[in-house]
């Protein structure tokens, strides 16, 4: 058989259209490298002071002030203080804990989704990150949803909002969700100064709001024994107010949302100039300073505004349509400070809960390539930005639909969400302290997974819709994530095919008697019989040259869950044998990314040999789809012929 000579240089791709270059633009071949607020920044970029990065999450945690006390009101009434001293404590003594450790287990942002996959090996692993990222897009996309809702209801409760924009709460949230789109799209490059100035704005109103609150209550004494006076005529023993707020604070959940963004953002935490790549002890530092201080300054803000909120408005206006039904304190603002006032806190609410979906939208941007098209489970377009925008806004545009841009009936979803990825961080908290012997903290953080768990199923049982959509954001990302996983089987799945130096060796001296001709061969005994018999019986089945010298090549798999990998090929001389050994994800796909880098470093079209497998062809595909093996033969064809459309370059598959 003669040798077949090719140039090693691909053939150049053809040009895409200007609309696919716009819109795959920032495409990354590294998952931790992709563009958006959260990815990993490129080596150069210094970072930020961790107290602007505070405002980036703070954009998220920091707005829920624009519904938290009405949802507070609405849940616990009058108890709503107490309820929000309970939620409180679980902020300060549970999920800040939780995320600092998180912080310290995780310091490239990867959260404690990572952290629980390090536990699960092989496909339990994949799937219980499908399943969290499927709660962690509930918790994000309803973030879009809720925030842009809310929004939309501060600008039809404004009074000097025009007439035609009363009623049109959906529309203005439909606006709201294409104007954050928009900005996505044209490309999102530095969000902390524009979070900066929106947080500091609103922080500083709501403290004008707050002290005009106070100084409303002390000045009219009578308000706090009326609300005193009744809280105790509906439960009239201290044990009763407690045991009552303790069961109804699940429903504030909303109020310890933005941890999980929190520890997103930590690559854009500048830190120290000396911190090691792997563990930055400075930004680690930082970012545990961070969620300190947002935790704090949110369960001060948080406590202040349900008290004045619940002394200071009728009950009757926190129920669905009442003037105070998702805007506590933008109605205490317009009642106290008059309507320009109002109208500038409106204004400045509108602008960071609209901004809170972006924050949301950077977080969506920053899982979703970071482990789906690494896990094969999406197309390589997804570590593009603007495709995934489209994507995410699709969703945001159907639920709002659907919840007819209600903040009430999104609020159990969003919570179930937040509540998820709290119990699987308190969860891994405590894994990870158990394992470094600090028992306890072990102790402590799994008494916090407890609470967690005893809040999530309390919310879910009290709002079964947030659980139902949550089932239908795993649902939809399980189907689509294996539906890609067996379109892209068939890929060459190899990021780099490196030879050690005896590798290199014994192909140059194979090279050197003509082309390549390469026995795939399965390592079972590994012996000199062994090796004999799968050499003699391949000559004579395929007619391999008698004198032609030949290279086995042996794949091991390790892991058939994992898509792609850098292949390491190690040359081993026994028996008077020349063997190429490597370890893949899955052996046809390591076959032919082995075959492929042969080709471009020899100039040659290289030759493989098969024998062919007994058995059902079925069962060899469902094989190869779950433990990577099966048919080698045909497929490891089937992948070349899609790797190399032009017959004469396409390495040669030969099975007898």
């Amino acid at each position: 058989m003669t040798s077949t000579q090719v140039d090693p240089t691909p053939p150049p791709p053809a040009a895409s259209p200007r609309w696919r270059s716009w819109l795959l633009d920032g495409l990354s071949e590294q998952s931790a490298r992709h563009p958006g607020p959260h990815g990993t920044p490129p080596a150069e970029h210094k970072g930020q002071s961790w107290w602007r990065v505070m405002c980036l999450t703070g954009v998220d945690y920091f707005s829920t002030l624009g519904y938290q006390p009405g949802i507070a009101a609405l849940a616990a009434g009058l108890l709503s203080p107490f309820a929000t001293l309970v939620l409180i404590a679980l902020t300060l003594l549970g999920a800040l804990p939780v995320y600092r450790r998180v912080a310290k287990e995780s310091p490239q942002g990867e959260g404690s989704i990572a952290m629980l996959e390090r536990l699960l090996p092989w496909w339990a692993g994949k799937l219980l990150v499908l399943v969290l990222l499927g709660f962690a897009a509930t918790d994000f996309v309803i973030t879009m949803t809720l925030s842009a809702a809310d929004a939309s209801a501060h600008v039809v409760e404004n009074p000097f909002a025009p007439a035609a924009l009363h009623g049109a709460n959906l529309w203005i949230t439909l606006v709201l969700l294409a104007a954050l789109g928009a900005v996505f799209l044209k490309g999102f490059r530095e969000a902390i100064g524009i979070a900066v100035a929106l947080v500091g704005v609103y922080l500083v109103l709501n403290v004008v709001v707050l002290a005009t609150s106070a100084w409303q209550v002390l000045s009219h004494p009578v308000a706090i024994g009326n609300w005193w006076s009744a809280m105790t005529a509906q439960h009239s023993s201290p044990l009763a107010i407690v045991g009552v707020a303790l069961l109804v604070f699940p429903k504030l959940a909303l109020g310890m949302s933005g941890f999980e963004t929190g520890v997103a953002v930590m690559p854009q935490i500048q830190g120290d100039a000396s911190d090691d790549p792997v563990k930055p002890a400075g930004r680690i530092r930082d970012t545990r300073r961070l969620l300190t201080t947002a935790a704090l300054i949110m369960s001060g803000f948080l406590l202040l505004s349900s008290l004045a909120t619940t002394i200071l408005i009728p009950q009757k206006e926190f129920a669905p349509g009442g003037a105070a039904n998702g805007r506590a304190l933008a109605y205490l603002a317009h009642e106290h400070l008059g309507e320009a006032f109002g109208t500038v806190y409106d204004i400045s609410t509108i602008a960071i809960l609209w901004f809170a979906g972006a924050s949301a939208m950077a977080g969506l941007l920053n899982l979703v390539p970071r482990y789906l098209p690494r896990y094969g489970m999406a197309p390589e377009w997804t570590r593009a930005v603007r495709p995934l925008v489209l994507i995410f806004l699709a969703i945001a545009f159907g639920i709002t639909i659907v919840f007819d841009a209600s903040v009430d009936g999104q609020s159990g979803a969003y919570a179930t969400g937040v509540l998820v990825l709290m119990l699987s961080a308190s969860f891994a908290s405590t894994v990870a302290a158990r394992h470094r012997g600090h028992r306890a903290a072990a102790i402590g953080f799994g008494a916090i997974t407890l609470v967690f768990g005893y809040t999530l199923v309390t919310n879910v049982i009290e709002r079964p819709d947030g659980l139902k959509i949550a089932l239908l954001f795993i649902l939809g990302i399980l189907l689509t994530s294996f539906a890609s996983r067996v379109h892209r089987a068939f890929e060459l799945r190899a990021a780099d095919v490196v030879f050690d130096e005896t590798a290199e060796r014994l192909i140059e001296e194979a090279q050197a008697a003509g082309p390549l001709r390469v026995i795939a061969n399965e390592p079972d005994e590994r012996d000199a019989a062994d090796y004999r018999e799968k050499e003699y019986s391949q000559r004579e089945e395929t007619h391999i040259p008698d004198r032609g010298p030949v290279l086995f090549l042996e794949v091991l798999v390790e892991d058939s869950s994992d898509f792609t990998a850098e292949l390491h090929v190690h040359g081993v001389e026994a028996y008077g044998t020349r063997i190429l050994r490597v370890q893949g994800a899955g052996v046809p796909n390591t076959i032919a990314a082995v075959l492929m880098r042969l080709r471009e470093r020899t100039g040659e079209v290289p030759h493989i040999y098969f024998n062919w497998t007994e058995g059902h062809p079925l069962s060899h595909l469902l094989r190869f789809l779950v433990f990577g093996d099966g048919e080698v033969a045909p497929v490891t064809r089937e992948v070349l012929r899609r790797a190399e459309p032009d017959l004469r370059r396409r390495p040669r598959v030969h099975v007898g």
